[in-house]
């Protein structure tokens, strides 16, 4: 993706999200003191609680993007599949549609793998046209993961409800660029799409 974004798709801020310990490696933390309680519980606050790891040797992403999906109350969810080739590409060229004052969540599902990932944000602009519109920016934290195991394959995070905007004025075509970045300014993924806002589904 070109840079242009980068600005805009950084994170809010991250206070309060970063590791509670310095980031070490995976062995690393496998070795901390298994008789000190806290250390323990820190441990499997990461997901670092057994089962064997699923990180792919050939694969050298830290944070893969598995999909993408929009809930709302009463339909069925709207997935975008990131894991197919060329999905990406299709996305901005095929906007899907949401009706105006309509709530709904956002659900990424993702998988870790070869170490800590740390502090992992979805940052989102939406424009109209080039005008990023008022509140259009989003920055939400996911977290902190360990890599996923033969006891928790995939990892899911539900983001705030939101709501579409309404009137008239609201209706049409808008723009967007979503980012997942980590505390050390890493992007996992970044990918343009559109969306309607329309009177109806």
């Amino acid at each position: 993706m070109a840079g242009g974004h980068d600005e805009d798709l950084m994170p809010e801020d991250n206070s309060g999200y970063k590791l509670s310990q310095p980031k070490q490696s995976l062995a690393e933390y496998q070795k901390m003191d298994e008789n000190d309680e806290s250390l323990k519980r820190y441990k499997e606050s990461l997901g670092l609680g057994g089962g064997n790891d699923l990180s792919d040797p050939n694969d050298p992403r830290v944070c893969i993007i598995h999909s993408l999906s929009m809930e709302s109350p009463g339909r069925e969810p709207v997935v975008i599949d990131l894991s197919t080739p060329g999905s990406l590409e299709d996305l901005k060229k095929h906007p899907f549609t949401i009706k105006e004052g309509a709530k709904f969540t956002m659900k990424a599902q993702f998988k870790v793998q070869h170490e800590i990932l740390s502090g992992l944000h979805y940052v989102q602009t939406v424009k109209r046209g080039k005008i990023r519109i008022p509140g259009g920016k989003t920055s939400e934290m996911i977290g902190s993961y360990a890599p996923n195991t033969d006891k928790n394959p995939i990892y899911t995070k539900t983001f705030a409800e939101e709501e579409a905007p309404s009137g008239m004025l609201a209706r049409g075509n808008y723009n967007a660029v979503s980012r997942f970045v980590d505390d050390d300014g890493k992007t996992h993924l970044e990918f343009e799409w559109s969306f309607d806002i329309a009177k109806d589904w």
